[in-house]
């Protein structure tokens, strides 16, 4: 595979004479390169009019391999052939270089050339282009190419500070003005003159009132090209090979996308988000800005507004910046009627939403990096968890989830610098368990994760907020105009019949399983558990009449036989003979829920075999005791038609090794989740399982 090196624009503040002075003081030998042992002139031509001088040079560079390699080539240093073109009317000089060295096995080329900047013409500007392309080196092709683009970029860094090393000894010794080729036919005092003009020239430029860097689009107008100073001003320290890609990347777009070309900040973002992967990152680019241009994301700023409910119920906002002069977003995650506003605006509304404060995350980036001088390219979250329960597991609530984080993760990567949550409660490491394998494992790294107080104090919200932009509601000082948030009222719901909601109602059918519960003919599910500490979930809506929810655990095999797990209707899995306590047993408290509610719940599992989740119909007059009903009571019901219940329900069973899983990756990206982490993944804590219902 051919490697490439494009530099930046590089500016050197000194007109094209003196710098070319400084370039020529690197010849023979230098001693500001180690690796560079010398050089010597092959052959030189002059144009008739002097203007035009043509070097060819054989270069001696020190091999900085391991021994080994060093060994098998046979060599301790290469040579490369460099022909410069130096053309003092046009002010520029063209550096063309190759290897000799191994020439067979592997081509190195090199493009150099030094030209007035466009815009101020006692400035040079410098870029530097490179390939490099090992046919066959010994079986050591991946090792050299690795030294070899190491080695090249660490001379690349140098490069510029030698010619500044040069500038900076000449204008020391007193030489700071060449004047410019002219003609011999030229009259002296015209020379004369013309210099004269141009050191007054030269003072009006560089005075202190023009002594800024050129503005991004002074250095642009020369085929829109890319300025390294610009870069580490406006885009933060790259190096070399980054700077590469990044240019690499943005010509590409220039030469073949058709559209608006992205902003640099957003480039990075991408090369970031691919480790500077050229390929790879120009691949999601290209993806996302088709994703962009089919959605109108572009204009979503200029036409978004949310509806007012969800201005009212969605408990998120900007906030002020933290300590770096990140943006920061507050989400009160756990005060949120996720599932409420779910069902009352749809997904799409939802998602729509979202990419508007990612759009908007980006808008605040820059006014921050202008605000505060310095490159700032990503936003800091805070997700306050108080009130999270597992109301917030309602599964197509997670699935939209996932989806926007994926969304996400592929159109505005890198734009998250920080996530700090709090409060996080015991019910937490389930959701994380079903969400954390959708988030890439850069971003998961830059999660904090604090339960109970432990933000507050030393190490907490202080190590990454100012004390006077911490919320009230977490201790602070400042108020904070984020809603609340709370439940959304039922009466706001979208109906069946809203066209926009269907497509969305038939993915939650396709999700839930329906069930109708008859008088003494109750609705169960059968779910097999191999390991004990697994978890069992379970989320159910109630759409017609009262039902009494239990949970069981068989110790025998159901008389049916081996079942793959599902839900069996109408009749009784366990052995009618069965005693309570003897052959199974309760393991949770009977649940009566009213007709309208949802409700959300899970167990830790205790031993493996079969569990059995049963829905039956609520009788007031019926005893509350915990049992299965018999086969008469089946009998009745199959014959006496009578009043149904109906739900909707889904469950999921979590492995013991992936819930402890979580709790590791928790562990591993937290600092104040110890307490949490033990509570939950201890082998000999007591089963632990709740029910919640929303009403």
């Amino acid at each position: 595979m051919v490697q490439k090196y494009q530099s930046p624009v590089r500016v050197y503040k000194h007109p094209f004479e003196l710098v070319m002075v400084a370039y020529e003081k690197r010849f023979p030998t230098c001693p500001q390169i180690p690796v560079f042992l010398g050089s010597e002139v092959l052959r030189e031509s002059r144009s008739a009019d002097g203007a035009v001088h043509v070097v060819e040079r054989s270069c001696r560079l020190r091999v900085e391999a391991p021994r080994l390699l060093r060994k098998i080539a046979g060599v301790e240093h290469v040579v490369f052939v460099q022909r410069n073109v130096l053309n003092r009317k046009e002010r520029t000089l063209l550096i063309e270089a190759h290897n000799e060295t191994f020439a067979n096995r592997v081509v190195v080329k090199e493009n150099c050339s030094y030209r007035v900047h466009p815009e101020n013409e006692d400035w040079t500007c410098f870029e530097q282009s490179a390939s490099l392309d090992i046919r066959s080196f010994f079986g050591f092709e991946s090792a050299l190419e690795k030294i070899a683009m190491r080695q090249y970029t660490a001379n690349v860094k140098r490069g510029k500070e030698v010619i500044e090393h040069y500038l900076n000894e000449l204008i020391s010794q007193g030489t700071s003005h060449i004047p410019r080729w002219t003609p011999a036919l030229t009259r002296e005092e015209d020379a004369l003159s013309q210099a004269g003009q141009r050191e007054s020239s030269s003072l009006e430029v560089c005075g202190p009132s023009s002594a800024q860097d050129p503005a991004p689009e002074s250095v642009s107008t020369d085929e829109d090209k890319l300025d390294a100073d610009y870069i580490e001003r406006c885009l933060g320290h790259l190096t070399p090979m980054q700077e590469s890609c990044l240019v690499q990347l943005r010509r590409w777009l220039q030469e073949t996308h058709k559209g608006k070309i992205p902003k640099d900040e957003h480039i990075l973002r991408f090369l970031r988000a691919r480790d500077f992967h050229l390929d790879r990152a120009r691949e999601m680019l290209c993806q996302s800005l088709s994703w962009r241009e089919q959605h109108q994301v572009d204009l979503l700023l200029e036409t978004w507004r949310p509806p007012a409910l969800l201005e009212e119920f969605y408990a998120g906002g900007w906030h002020y910046h933290d300590v770096d002069g990140r943006p920061l977003y507050i989400l009160r995650l756990g005060h949120m009627d996720t599932k409420g506003l779910m069902k009352a605006v749809g997904e799409e509304v939802l998602l729509r939403h979202i990419l508007s404060v990612n759009e908007e995350g980006q808008k605040r980036c820059e006014g921050n990096t202008k605000q505060f001088g310095r490159p700032i390219s990503s936003w800091t979250c805070l997700v306050d968890l108080e009130g999270l329960s597992l109301r917030h597991l309602w599964r197509p609530g997670v699935k939209a989830l996932l989806r926007m984080i994926e969304v996400v993760e592929g159109n505005y990567p890198e734009t998250l610098g920080r996530l700090l949550i709090v409060r996080a409660p015991r019910v937490f490491p389930v959701l994380w368990t079903l969400i954390s394998p959708f988030i890439n494992e850069n971003t998961r790294q830059k999660f904090l994760i604090y339960s109970g107080s432990n933000y507050q104090g030393p190490g907490g919200l202080v190590d990454y907020l100012d004390k006077d932009v911490i919320p009230d509601f977490l201790g602070g000082e400042c108020l904070c105009n984020v809603p609340e948030g709370g439940l959304v009222p039922k009466s706001l719901y979208l109906t069946e019949e809203d066209q926009e909601h269907e497509d969305q109602l038939r993915q939650w059918r396709e999700t839930y399983h329906s069930a109708s519960v008859l008088r003494g003919a109750p609705h169960e599910v059968a779910v097999e558990i191999l390991e004990r500490e697994s978890v069992i979930t379970w989320d159910f809506d109630i759409l017609r009449g009262d039902v009494v929810f239990s949970l069981y655990h068989a110790k025998q095999a159901l008389t049916p036989g081996p079942q793959e797990p599902g839900a069996r209707a109408g009749g009784q899995l366990t052995d009618r003979g069965w005693a309570l306590g003897a052959d199974f047993s309760c393991v949770e408290a009977p649940l009566i829920c009213r007709e309208g509610e949802s409700i959300q719940g899970s167990h830790v599992t205790r031993w493996p075999g079969v569990y059995l989740l049963q829905w039956r119909m609520h009788s007031p007059p019926a005893p509350a005791a915990c049992s299965l009903p018999g086969a008469e009571d089946v009998l009745t019901a199959v014959h006496s038609p009578g009043p149904r219940c109906k739900l909707l329900y889904y469950y999921e069973v979590l492995a013991s090794e992936d819930f402890r899983g979580s709790m590791s990756s928790l562990e591993s990206c937290s600092s104040r989740f110890s307490q949490l982490s033990a509570a939950t993944s201890s082998s000999s804590a007591p089963s632990h399982s709740s029910s919640l219902a929303s009403r």
